[in-house]
Formats: structure tokens, C-alpha cells, sequence
């Protein structure tokens, strides 16, 4: 029992090493995942200075955090892709467009959460 603990632990720390290894990567040679950290941050500041309810601020502050992560997963398509072929194909630039899509649509979400929090402050 003891064994599966030490190996379970492992491998969540492996699994944590890894995460961070992808969110440096994606700083460092993604300007998009950069753009997407700037306006969260604008996003939280403007969170916390408005009198928002703790609920409200928690769907703000997660869902403009989840549209970074939506970032990194159109990174993972697009190196992917990249990684399978240069050539211009078209289900490549399909799969592409398609991760670019769900970055889109989470902020857009992000924007509906804003929208309607802030009808409801005035």
C-alpha cells in the first residue's frame, strides 16, 4: 500500500513538472498566451475594484482563467499540426481554425459573464 502511495505521488509530481514546463513554454513562445494573461489580469483588477458579490467575481476571475487554458490547448493543436505537416491541407488548417474557434468562443463567454454582471450593477 505504502509503494502505491510513494508511485502515486510520483507521478502526480511528474505530472506537475510537466504542467509547468508547458505553461513556461507557452509564455515564452506564445504572444497570444501573454495578450490572454495581460487581459485576465486587467479582467481581475477590475473585479476586485467594482462591488461585485464573491460569486460573481469567482465566475469572472475562473472563466477569464479558463480562456488562457483554451489558449495553451490551440498552442498543443496548432505545434501538433505543425509537427504532422508545413504543407498548406486543408483538414491542418480545419483543426487549426477549430482550436482558434474554442479560444473564441470561451472569451466570448467571458465577455457574455462581464456583460450581464455588469447590467445587473446598474
Amino acid at each position: 500500500m505504502r509503494a502505491r502511495v510513494q508511485e502515486e505521488l510520483a507521478r502526480f509530481w511528474d505530472r506537475c513538472i510537466w504542467s509547468w514546463q508547458g505553461w513556461c513554454d507557452g509564455w515564452r513562445n506564445e504572444k497570444s498566451v501573454r495578450q490572454w494573461v495581460y487581459a485576465w489580469a486587467a479582467s481581475a483588477a477590475l473585479a476586485f475594484y467594482l462591488d461585485l458579490s464573491t460569486t460573481e467575481r469567482a465566475l469572472i476571475l475562473s472563466i477569464s482563467f479558463l480562456v488562457i487554458a483554451a489558449e495553451l490547448i490551440n498552442t498543443a493543436v496548432e505545434r501538433a499540426v505543425d509537427l504532422v505537416t508545413q504543407e498548406h491541407h486543408d483538414l491542418a488548417g480545419r483543426a487549426k481554425d477549430a482550436a482558434s474557434a474554442f479560444v473564441a468562443l470561451v472569451a466570448i463567454a467571458a465577455g457574455i459573464a462581464w456583460v450581464v454582471i455588469l447590467i445587473d450593477q446598474i
